[in-house]
């Protein structure tokens, strides 16, 4: 079954998590340090890094005048990337750059069809590997940390492979140009070595795969992935940092805070009809949100541990657009909370890298439209589930903080089974969001 793979991917992401700790303390394990000395961020670096994330898949049909589109088949996965880039100073505190990457990985939708426990189909539609190549526009909220945006061209490699037992094996390819937009935070730890946390969405472009007469298939893969990786940057030591001092400040104490953030939701879909099982990774959905918190954290010197509240109003949504046929629908994923731990390590005078886990809590909405009728809701839900995730926070005052954080959340199974007339476990669905914000805390002493 899919939840097996899906277990795989979470356990990878939770590794590279504790990974990327484990480095930062290995790189210097008498933490907290002081700033790399005269750290200067211009000139040429390369690094490597893991990631996970997720792509949905936008189906459109057309025939030029009328339109349906349905967002979307969604899957998830892991990657690994190499990079390299050079920067430039405009200022004590702005800089420009440009870089390339390489990635590889396996995010991407599955299909797996069963019936008496034999696998009659096996199905992945995956981003196999690919390259971006951007320009980033960054500031030092301190000395020893840069904040930036980030925009440019991808290009990514899909590959469909499967397998129907007596029948031929499936495999096909194609190539997709694109944008990607994103946000990160890179950060010094050790000599001229960096940390870097990212989140990027990528669009490749609404093309025809498919013309059936005159009626087009169109289809618009999206991403949503979150990096980390760490970079080597020569020539950081020769002088030409940043004079200003990083601010003061003691992570003990209670803090607000609020954030703005995107990332995709899929929905594992299992279809029992009659004995035969369906495990579809899964239907997929995107959108944006807004969160506040609330929290305590408490500074033990080199380590950082506290607790946390938050919640928020989403717009991630799955989409289903028939409007010529006087009918759409949607499946929002519209607020929640949750209730969380983490504990970081300080990697430098200023900034923390931690990791969180806890309970998480959403609630679910189906509402659709027919005949010119006004939306309704048909069926909303809510689920419990748990996060996992990480990031980087760094303090810009005595008081205030900004920091970019991940988080994978899984809910429990929802049975559809009463509501479509079937017997129990025929239709079940479990959700789960890949998620970044970027954010700004408020700590009151």
């Amino acid at each position: 079954m899919l939840r097996g793979s899906r277990s795989k991917t979470l356990l990878l992401c939770t590794s590279a998590l504790l990974v990327w700790g484990g480095a930062a303390y290995a790189a210097d394990p008498q933490l907290p340090a002081e700033a790399p000395s005269g750290f200067n961020w211009g000139g040429a670096y390369v690094g490597a890094g893991v990631g996970v994330g997720a792509v949905v898949h936008r189906f459109e049909i057309t025939d030029g005048v009328d339109s349906a589109s349905f967002n979307g088949l969604g899957g998830e996965g892991v990657f690994g990337e190499v990079t390299a880039g050079y920067d430039y100073m405009v200022s004590e505190r702005v800089l420009l750059g440009g870089f390339i990457d390489a990635h590889f990985g396996n995010i991407g939708p599955a299909i797996e069809a069963s019936t008496g426990g034999v696998t009659v189909a096996d199905i992945e539609l995956t981003n196999s590997y690919g390259f971006d190549v951007g320009a980033r526009l960054g500031y030092l909220v301190a000395p020893s940390t840069l904040a930036y945006v980030l925009g440019g061209y991808g290009w990514q490699h899909f590959e469909l492979d499967g397998s129907i037992p007596g029948g031929p094996a499936i495999s096909a390819s194609e190539d997709r140009s694109g944008y990607i937009l994103g946000v990160g935070m890179e950060t010094a730890v050790s000599g001229n070595w960096t940390l870097k946390t990212e989140y990027r969405y990528s669009d490749y472009g609404n093309d025809t795969i498919a013309d059936l007469g005159g009626t087009l298939l169109n289809i618009q893969p999206s991403t949503h992935t979150f990096h980390v990786g760490a970079n080597y940057r020569f020539g950081a030591q020769n002088g030409g940092g940043a004079s200003f001092a990083a601010a003061s400040y003691d992570w003990t104490g209670f803090y607000a805070g609020g954030a703005l953030g995107a990332g995709s939701v899929v929905h594992d879909l299992s279809i029992n009809p009659g004995g035969g099982i369906i495990d579809v990774n899964g239907l997929g959905g995107e959108g944006v949100f807004g969160e506040a918190n609330v929290g305590y954290d408490h500074d033990f010197g080199t380590w950082v541990a506290g607790v946390m509240l938050d919640a928020r109003y989403s717009g991630i949504s799955t989409d289903i657009d028939a409007a010529a046929l006087g009918f759409d629908a949607k499946l929002e994923a519209d607020y929640g909370f949750d209730v969380l731990a983490r504990a970081g390590m300080k990697v430098n005078e200023s900034t923390l890298a931690y990791v969180l886990g806890g309970y998480s809590w959403q609630h679910f909405d189906l509402n659709a439209a027919a005949g010119g009728a006004p939306s309704t809701s048909l069926i909303d839900w809510d689920s419990s589930g748990f996060s996992l995730g990480g990031g980087l926070e760094t303090a810009v005052t005595d008081n205030v903080t900004v920091g970019l954080e991940y988080r994978y959340t899984q809910f429990a199974d929802k049975d559809f089974s009463a509501q479509l007339g079937a017997p129990p476990g025929t239709v079940e669905v479990e959700p789960s969001f890949h998620t970044a914000r970027f954010g700004l805390k408020y700590k009151f002493n």
